[in-house]
């Protein structure tokens, strides 16, 4: 059965599309996100297009489900020619209308697919805080594993501190 997905690299003009999505994402599961709502609805719309804007070294893939974007995920690879060889996933969600039909799986294997495009990159990293169980499955589905976990990593509003997974995937 096909995908019920339309699956794209996001441009400037689906900017309007992608911020709603991305602050509705970061509103309902903010522990996922290092964003805040708060600091992406400050962003100006022109550097929300200009973020969208097409790259060698980074892409923006939506997932398009009955004409609404429901799922994103970027995907960009290190410049600096010691790191040159790794690529990083990020910024991953579904909506919660979309979630448990194989957008999150379609998204990963597009980005892992777009990582394994690029000439010389090895390795594919990604990181999850340690309250987004369904996350860690999905990318350990995809192939990565946890090569370590960063106590202390990220704190919320009200002051508790979260741990942070590691994962990798070798290309």
């Amino acid at each position: 059965m096909a995908e019920p997905f339309l699956l794209r690299p996001l441009t400037p003009a689906d900017a309007p599309a992608y911020r709603d999505a991305r602050l509705a994402a970061l509103q309902s599961d903010p522990l996922a996100f290092i964003t805040t709502a708060a600091e992406f609805a400050g962003r100006a719309p022109g550097d929300v297009a200009a973020q969208l804007e097409a790259r060698a070294d980074a892409v923006s893939l939506g997932a398009w489900w009955g004409g609404d974007l429901v799922g994103l995920l970027s995907v960009a690879r290190e410049t600096r020619p010691t790191l040159a060889h790794r690529a990083a996933i990020y910024g991953v969600s579904v909506a919660r209308g979309a979630r448990g039909r194989g957008c999150g799986d379609a998204l990963l294997r597009a980005g892992i697919a777009h990582a394994r495009s690029w000439p010389g990159v090895t390795s594919l990293h990604l990181g999850v805080t340690e309250t987004q169980h369904a996350a860690r499955r999905l990318y350990e589905r995809g192939g990565f594993q946890v090569w370590g976990t960063q106590p202390d990593a990220v704190q919320d509003p009200a002051g508790r501190h979260y741990a942070e997974h590691h994962l990798w995937l070798p290309l």
